[in-house]
């Protein structure tokens, strides 16, 4: 199954004999919270789902967005209504990070049929509503595992025996700035693949083709046990890894991701435009 989905393709199944459940996952790093905007209109049916308190765990060792508790994030989705057997589909804004955070979370704690509105809430043409739905509870139990995920040793190894993306902003990744974490730059031997190079300009992810050309550019083979992906705390990542899965790679996330290899001093940073 496709990982993403049309707007004009979430409107027909919406309609259909077995509706999806919506998560609306509007978030935006450093910004205002999107509950407002989802309570002035929302997908008709949506759930809003709060990225910072139940997308994420409490900030510390684990990142500044660590994975939440299984358990806990089972309580959020089965409260959004989502079964084991519901079909999901979540937007966000049309940046496409949130959305697919929780896209990546619920492949991980092994949902099947999930995917994201592919250009968000700005693709949607369709009408908005401010009721606020209360769904049925629904019988999804997360079982953490289904998709590879990294430590930070493995982000190390993998970065020199395989290849390990970095998602952030070329600037970032070079260590020209760093407005967030403690110190500047990337993990060694990491190379840098801006997720926003995902997405032509209208926030829709380029065609498979067109990404699996991008990837293999990047160093991508057809060993997709060898590809990782780290961004700046685990977010902007799993849309790289969605965008990877589009062309045919199935990659790990280094969920704690900079914000974790950095607040650590005893590991190694690179800066500059080279790998190492």
């Amino acid at each position: 199954m496709k990982p993403i989905i049309s707007a004009s393709e979430c409107v027909s199944e919406s309609a259909g004999p077995r509706p999806p459940v919506l998560l609306d996952v509007r978030w935006q790093l450093g910004g205002p919270h999107g509950r407002p905007d989802y309570e002035a209109g929302h997908i008709p049916g949506a759930v809003f789902v709060d990225l910072e308190a139940e997308l994420a765990g409490p900030a510390g060792d684990g990142g500044r967005h660590p994975l939440p508790d299984p358990a806990e994030f089972g309580a959020v989705m089965r409260r959004a209504g989502v079964g084991r057997d519901s079909s999901v589909i979540v937007y966000d804004g049309g940046q496409g990070w949130a959305a697919a955070r929780a896209w990546w979370l619920l492949r991980w704690t092994g949902h099947r049929d999930v995917r994201v509105l592919d250009g968000g809430l700005a693709a949607w043409t369709g009408e908005l509503s401010k009721e606020i739905p209360v769904p049925a509870e629904g019988d999804f139990v997360p079982v953490p595992g289904a998709l590879p995920l990294l430590d930070a040793d493995g982000a190390a190894a993998l970065a020199r025996s395989g290849l390990l993306l970095d998602a952030r902003a070329g600037e970032r990744y070079r260590g020209e700035v760093e407005p967030i974490d403690r110190v500047a730059g990337h993990i060694p031997g990491a190379v840098s693949a801006p997720t926003g190079q995902n997405v032509g300009p209208d926030g829709r992810y380029l065609s498979a083709e067109d990404l699996a050309s991008r990837f293999s550019g990047l160093g991508a083979t057809g060993d997709s046990a060898g590809i990782g992906v780290y961004c700046g705390s685990g977010v902007s990542g799993a849309h790289e890894v969605l965008a990877l899965e589009i062309a045919g790679y199935r990659a790990a996330l280094y969920a704690g991701s900079w914000s974790q290899w950095s607040s650590d001093e005893s590991r190694p940073v690179a800066t500059g435009p080279d790998p190492q």
